[in-house]
């Protein structure tokens, strides 16, 4: 398993799809996913800790896992097909561990907002990260997210 960091939210040039980047954590490859823009400002406010007037959906899910007395463990990236990454929620609960299934982009804006680890396989990571180029862009419009994320 290879532990990721969330490097970047941005907006593609051009286009209304956004990109999120996932480092290695000690390591240089990337992990770019395309996702849409609503997920985009979910990851992007768990980031820097915004909240709305009323919870989002991914703070609603955080509460009731809370409240059920559940810790997520881990988020991991446990595929690519098709260029869609498939990804787990890892849940430990008072009956053991329950794996859930999950879109990427949601798995990440829980994680940040329950402060739980990304992970993927190595698999993944070999057949679909890249490494930066020194002195190129992301050929992203700014970064809707702030510095790096720590803890994720």
């Amino acid at each position: 398993m290879i532990r990721l960091d969330v490097l970047q939210v941005s907006r593609l040039q051009g286009g209304d799809e956004c990109l999120l980047v996932l480092r290695e954590r000690g390591g240089e490859r990337l992990l770019p996913i395309t996702i849409g823009p609503y997920e985009a400002h979910a990851i992007a406010a768990a980031r820097v800790q915004a909240a709305g007037a009323r919870p989002s959906t991914h703070d609603l899910l955080a509460t009731v896992v809370r409240r059920l007395r559940a810790t997520l463990q881990r988020v991991l990236i446990h595929d690519l097909r098709d260029e869609t990454f498939f990804c787990q929620l890892e849940l430990s609960t008072d009956h053991g561990l329950l794996e859930i299934d999950c879109r990427t982009s949601d798995a990440v804006a829980l994680a940040l907002r329950t402060d739980s680890a990304i992970f993927a396989t190595e698999e993944v990571v070999a057949e679909a990260a890249v490494l930066p180029r020194p002195g190129a862009g992301s050929g992203a419009e700014g970064d809707e997210g702030g510095a790096p994320a720590g803890g994720a």
